[in-house]
Order: C-alpha cells, then structure tokens, then sequence
C-alpha cells in the first residue's frame, strides 16, 4: 500500500491533474468515481488506484487491470475533488482522426473557439452527445479538454465524443467546406433566427470565447452569422445554454426529416 505523498507515482498524479503539459507529454488524464472508472473503455485505462477504506468496502472488478491501493490521507491529498470517492483512474488520452470527426453521411459538429470555462467545454460535449453531434472541433486556446473540472462536467462523454485541436479554426473552415459542411456563426450582428435555418444538410455550429464571442476572422468566414433572439434587456446567453438551444433545434430538425 502507498502510504506517502512523497511516493513518486502520487506526485505524478499530482502534476496530471494540474498541468496540461504532463498530460499531453504522457498521453494520460486522470479521473475520479465509480462512473468514470466503469464507463472508461477498457483499452484506455492505464493504472487504477484505491483508497484503502474503498477497497475494503466495495467489490470492484479489476481482472487484468493494475491497480494500488492508497493509504485514505494520502489519496485525498493527490484527488481534485474535496471529497473523493475512492477510485481513481489513469486514462489514455485518446486521439482521431479527420476522417472520423468530419466524415459520416451528414456530419453534426460543433466548433468552440478559446471558451475558457472548463464547466462550459465539459458541459457542451456532455450535451453535444446526447443531441446526437458527430464531432467537436476546438481551438488550441479552449480550455484543455482533460483537466479535471472539464471531465467531471463531460459526465463520462469525454470517452466517446471525437474531437480534433486545431491552431487556427477560421483556416479550418475552409476544411469543412471541401467536404460540403455548411457553417453557422452563433453572433449578436446575425440578422436571422437560429430557428429558421435548415440544419438537416451537413452543418457546424461555431460558438466563441465567453466573454467576446467569435474573432471576426471566424466569424467572417462562417456561412451564415445567426442569433438566439433576446428579450428583455438581456443581450447573450451562457455559452454551454446557447449552444445547447442550437444543438437541440439541429437534433429535432433532423428528428422530424426521419420521421422519429
């Protein structure tokens, strides 16, 4: 049993739940819960580690899959969470490729340009598979996508929602458009509802920084530039609830053209 903060593998732990950088040098993230741990896809999962008062209470199975177990302070001292459930898990970073996020027979994808809230990224991929998104493209600037407070949001979507990183997202554009993906700029200069656009062609919606929206690069390059309309005095939307409201107008268009 490791009984000690000092322990080499602790401090690694430690350094993957803060630093971007040793997640991506490793390739690993790491993550908490019972859930998290169950819905990990098998070949993913690296290492796992229990809190002794948790191996000792509950019946986990762990066939072919290297696990420690840790003295109750010493786990809680390297969780991000204030009061940890008592099972941790190292996961492989996954990757995909262009063919898998962009392709498919109508592609659905959302593209997040510098959000900075890793409630809001986590919140918006959890959301984004449940109204059937295909794929997520984010800018190099977004909040990383494996921190510990994006994944706790994703609510376990971070396994299976594809996802490419890309420099520069207007220049991506021109990607989505060599493959017929027609690009909806959620803006407050849009002239026409979100409501009143067809999404049952290949379509991107593309969602800015929290606080200054979409760079006019990208804006500019969108096909359309569409807004949720607004009353009262209120000018925006929360970045995780506007695209929900767009995610959720493409699932229910393309709901009713199947006949669903």
């Amino acid at each position: 049993m490791i009984t000690s903060s000092s322990n080499q593998q602790m401090k690694n732990i430690a350094l993957l739940n803060k630093k971007a950088k040793t997640r991506r040098e490793q390739g690993i993230f790491v993550v908490e819960g019972r859930k998290m741990f169950q819905e990990a896809p098998a070949e993913w999962i690296k290492k796992v580690y229990l809190s002794e008062s948790f191996e000792k209470a509950n019946e986990i199975p762990l066939d072919g899959i290297e696990y420690e177990v840790v003295d109750d302070r010493v786990f809680a001292a390297v969780c991000d969470t204030k009061t940890p459930q008592g099972i941790l898990t190292m996961v492989k970073i996954p990757s995909y490729t262009e063919e898998q996020v962009l392709g498919g027979d109508c592609p659905f994808l959302i593209v997040l340009e510098d959000l900075q809230d890793p409630g809001n990224v986590g919140t918006i991929l959890r959301t984004a598979e449940g109204a059937g998104v295909t794929g997520v493209i984010v800018s190099r600037k977004t909040a990383d996508l494996f921190q510990p407070k994006t994944i706790r949001a994703t609510m376990g979507s971070i396994y299976r929602m594809p996802f490419l990183e890309v420099e520069r997202p207007a220049e991506f554009l021109s990607r989505l458009a060599e493959r017929g993906i027609r690009t909806f700029a959620a803006h407050l200069k849009g002239t026409e509802s979100y409501r009143t656009q067809d999404y049952t062609v290949p379509t991107a919606i593309l969602i800015g920084n929290e606080g200054n929206g979409l760079s006019g690069e990208l804006a500019g390059k969108a096909d359309k530039l569409v807004r949720i309309p607004m009353e009262g005095r209120v000018e925006s939307l929360n970045a995780a609830i506007a695209s929900a409201i767009f995610m959720y107008e493409v699932h229910g268009q393309r709901a009713i053209e199947q006949g669903v």
